[in-house]
């Protein structure tokens, strides 16, 4: 059979303050909360017994809220029992997931946005093909640490383009 591409559904993202995380993701990027914040503890319980499942024993507790962006894609925030910052948050050499992106037509207000919630901009914002697409990106960090980049263009027109010159 021949492969064919998958949707993306979601990504989860572990958070130091699950409270003020919502906040940003809803108030600042304007995500839907579908489902509303909730403890988890380690049990028997069908969901207790899922966390195990992928956490092994002795995880103890959790928070966690689902969201979702305007093209229905999800964001899962987790605030884990004994959380942790990483040394580095853009360890980038490192295998793994090291960013996700976010699409607005206006990067440059959201960066705002981002800035003036505790957020910061790790580079100006840069065009793909100045003077020819007014396709732009950034590269930005929530107020956790957490990088993420803006753009202003879907992934396929942006990249449809060809290779970088």
């Amino acid at each position: 059979m021949t492969p064919y591409p998958r949707s993306f559904s979601h990504i989860g993202l572990s958070v130091p303050d699950f409270d003020a995380a919502l906040t940003f993701y809803r108030d600042v990027l304007g995500l839907y909360v579908i489902m509303e914040p909730t403890e988890v503890v380690e049990d028997d319980s069908d969901i207790g017994r899922m966390c195990t499942d992928v956490f092994g024993s002795g995880w103890n507790r959790l928070r966690i809220a689902h969201m979702a962006t305007a093209d229905g894609i999800g964001l899962e925030l987790f605030e884990m029992d004994g959380n942790h910052a990483p040394e580095d948050n853009l360890d980038f050499r490192r295998h793994g997931t090291f960013h996700f992106a976010i699409q607005d037509p206006n990067v440059e207000g959201l960066v705002e946005r981002i800035v003036a919630a505790g957020g910061k901009q790790r580079m100006p914002i840069r065009e793909y093909f100045p003077g020819e697409k007014p396709y732009r990106m950034c590269y930005v960090e929530d107020p956790f640490g957490i990088v993420f980049e803006v753009y202003s263009h879907s992934y396929e027109l942006t990249y449809s383009a060809g290779a970088y010159s």
